[in-house]
């Protein structure tokens, strides 16, 4: 296909395929401009903010111009955090108009043979196969205990990957074997009388790399009074191909999981990483154009329930949990916040903590700069981000660094290491940082 051929394709599914009443719905009034980092780290370039990307949609979808590299730059260079929908005074579906566009040009543009064999590998032999993600995590359990690890940061073997992955390298969890991951139990018990039957959804990279903070969300759901059920055929959220423009992929793993957790009478379907319970709670959109799976996907997002939201309705916060003292600060995971609408529930937590000073950070609501591979993808925008967050944490003085999602976690580390601060600041998870809190309760008693 030629160029032309490529731009008339991609302009026509655009003024086919686009949601043109959202893309009217948006005033241009601006009020998402302070929200947006990229807006904010590109020195207020309009065409780098969700208006300005609105406005390159609604002129392409008009034919007006092209859908150019530059169009399709200021799409990449987007986050997807979303922190756009909460200030927006008309309600604009951000998120779902990028994710649309990022569609139709993945499905048009022309691709190199590397960049089609990495999409092949990652979205369609990896991902949706929870089996080959446990083999893939396997293989990085046997770098981390085998001695290769050593050798290869004694020899300076690792100064070969770029300075990025260098450091990603360091603050990656211990990982656990296969054995481990597969005998991990389905079905746990309440601890005491049973309040509620729950499902909990344990995704792809948490269940294998983050297989911890999965075990601690299980007791902590057990000793809030739930029955937990761990359904084996759930797969991937499909955050990762909604994001990348691999919306037929990201429908058949929401298929898949919608098939797998409605065999479960439970009152909610659990989650534990923000990213994930943002795509989870869109499934019903993604599903919109098929009528019977829209009303299944309704039924599943209805059950749908973060970790921290669960604790507090069940009032976890009032066990009396304590820490050694120290100061503790929180930072949003976008997709929970602006997705799914939770950001007092973990703060709860954390302030009913003994013996723990929580300072509020300065715009701890704004992105990390990890969302998803972004920070893999466009690392210089994202350590630019990232060296805006860091400079909040350390105004607040801490000594731990709490958030709620996966990727946030490894980004937050990855700012205390290139800051030079893993002697004094540490990140982790809420669920973990509770764990902590219950371990301590019990040998201070």
């Amino acid at each position: 296909m030629n160029k032309t051929l490529q731009m008339t394709e991609m302009m026509e599914r655009f003024a086919k395929e686009m949601d043109s009443d959202e893309l009217l719905n948006c005033m241009r009034c601006g009020f998402c401009l302070p929200s947006c980092p990229t807006y904010i780290e590109s020195g207020y370039k309009e065409t780098h903010s969700p208006r300005g990307r609105i406005a390159l949609m609604k002129a392409v979808s008009d034919g007006m111009i092209e859908p150019d590299q530059d169009v399709q730059r200021s799409l990449d260079l987007c986050l997807g955090c979303r922190a756009c929908e909460p200030v927006c005074p008309s309600g604009v579906k951000y998120g779902h108009l990028l994710e649309d566009a990022r569609y139709i040009i993945n499905q048009t543009k022309k691709k190199s043979f590397k960049e089609k064999t990495v999409r092949k590998f990652v979205f369609n032999e990896l991902f949706p196969h929870q089996e080959r993600i446990s083999q893939a995590t396997g293989l990085l359990h046997m770098y981390q205990k085998s001695g290769l690890q050593k050798l290869a940061r004694k020899t300076q073997l690792i100064n070969l990957l770029p300075e990025q992955l260098r450091t990603m390298e360091k603050v990656l969890p211990e990982v656990p074997t296969r054995k481990e991951i597969r005998k991990r139990p389905r079905h746990l018990h309440a601890v005491g009388y049973a309040k509620k039957r729950v499902a909990f959804f344990s995704g792809c990279l948490m269940d294998t790399m983050f297989l911890k903070t999965n075990q601690a969300t299980a007791e902590l759901l057990q000793l809030a009074g739930c029955e937990v059920i761990i359904p084996s055929t759930q797969v991937c959220c499909g955050a990762l191909h909604g994001h990348s423009g691999e919306k037929d992929g990201a429908k058949q793993l929401a298929k898949r999981n919608i098939e797998a957790f409605e065999k479960e009478n439970v009152d909610y379907i659990i989650t534990n990483a923000g990213g994930c319970g943002g795509f989870l709670i869109d499934y019903a959109h993604l599903l919109q154009d098929e009528k019977e799976w829209k009303k299944r996907a309704q039924s599943f997002v209805h059950k749908l329930k973060d970790i921290s939201s669960l604790l507090v309705e069940l009032d976890f916060h009032k066990k009396e949990l304590a820490l050694p003292p120290q100061i503790i600060t929180y930072q949003d995971s976008c997709h929970l916040r602006n997705v799914m609408n939770i950001h007092e529930e973990p703060r709860k937590l954390l302030r009913s903590l003994t013996n723990v000073s929580y300072i509020e950070m300065e715009n701890a609501e704004s992105c990390c700069g990890s969302a998803g591979i972004y920070n893999i993808l466009e690392s210089d925008m994202s350590m630019q981000i990232l060296d805006r967050k860091m400079s909040s944490v350390q105004k607040t003085y801490c000594q731990t660094v709490v958030t709620t999602n996966p990727g946030c976690l490894l980004q937050m580390k990855l700012g205390i290491e290139r800051e030079g601060l893993s002697d004094k600041i540490r990140a982790v998870h809420l669920v973990d940082l509770l764990k902590e809190a219950l371990e301590y309760k019990k040998h201070a008693l």
